[in-house]
């Protein structure tokens, strides 16, 4: 017989931001309903839910937004039951994330269509979920949030005016992170340099250099561990000196950002070498 494969994994939340990667193969969830945003894709299979008086179903790559106090249930709608990544987001946060450019920011955009194809979903999902289930940074969160809330200005029908683009400041903002990398920098950091709130920051760095400031700031770090790495350091001497928290953490980000382990890398240098 078969094992039983279900499994639900979620993190330590961050403040109104909690991630979940589950998976059913029947039965999920009996009709209830979140007070946050909840936002996600079908990663593989197919899942049922009732929603909003219709039956919905959202399939492998397909994107789920489900609106605040809705009552939803789920189950599996494919011989090979569901996977899936859920974003729970506070509607405050998607609130303050809002761009003054759309109309009627002040209000929570409301998407009617509770599954579709959205491209622009899966990349800020993809994002939201790497490293998980390790810590989300505040850094990240921000950017994460941001895009959520354009995407779903986007899908509700928002329209953007004409807004100015701040270069000066994101170029300050990058040249900080640049000369500070090796230290630990927050959110309120970059917003005392730039000038703008931590959300409007965000997503204008990310159209000036086409990424967030948190990759951008790991990116810094990946980039002198690989120097440290040529010249033999000691990894725990590289994590400290370049601004990860430990070890583990530097593994984490070097492999994501090479795609091999410091350790391995650290070996091909010198092979390379000898």
């Amino acid at each position: 017989m078969e094992a039983h494969r279900d499994f639900l994994l979620t993190d330590a939340p961050a403040p109104g931001i909690e991630r979940l990667v589950a998976h059913f193969d029947g039965h999920a969830y009996d009709p209830h309903r979140h007070e946050t945003y909840a936002i996600g894709v079908t990663l593989a299979g197919a899942q049922e839910f009732r929603y909003r008086g219709a039956d919905c179903v959202s399939s492998t790559g397909q994107v789920m937004v489900l609106h605040p106090d809705e009552a939803h249930d789920g189950h599996a709608a494919s011989p090979e039951g569901f996977s899936y990544r859920m974003l729970y987001v506070d509607p405050a946060l998607i609130r303050a994330a809002l761009d003054p450019a759309f109309e009627n920011a002040a209000d929570l955009p409301f998407v009617p269509e509770v599954v579709a194809e959205d491209r622009a979903i899966v990349a800020v999902l993809e994002e939201a979920f790497a490293g998980f289930p390790g810590p989300f940074d505040p850094l990240a969160a921000e950017t994460v949030i941001a895009g959520l809330a354009d995407a779903l200005a986007r899908r509700g029908g928002l329209r953007r005016r004409t807004s100015a683009n701040p270069q000066r400041a994101i170029h300050e903002v990058r040249a900080l992170l640049d000369a500070g990398f090796a230290t630990p920098i927050a959110s309120d950091d970059l917003e005392r340099v730039a000038g703008l709130d931590r959300f409007t920051l965000a997503r204008a760095f990310r159209a000036a250099f086409g990424t967030a400031p948190h990759r951008y700031l790991v990116a810094r770090r990946v980039a002198a561990a690989r120097r440290m790495i040529g010249d033999r350091a000691p990894l725990a001497e590289i994590a400290a000196a370049c601004g990860f928290a430990d070890q583990s953490h530097l593994n984490r980000h070097f492999k994501a950002h090479t795609g091999i382990t410091p350790g391995r890398y650290a070996r091909l240098i010198a092979q390379q070498a000898a």
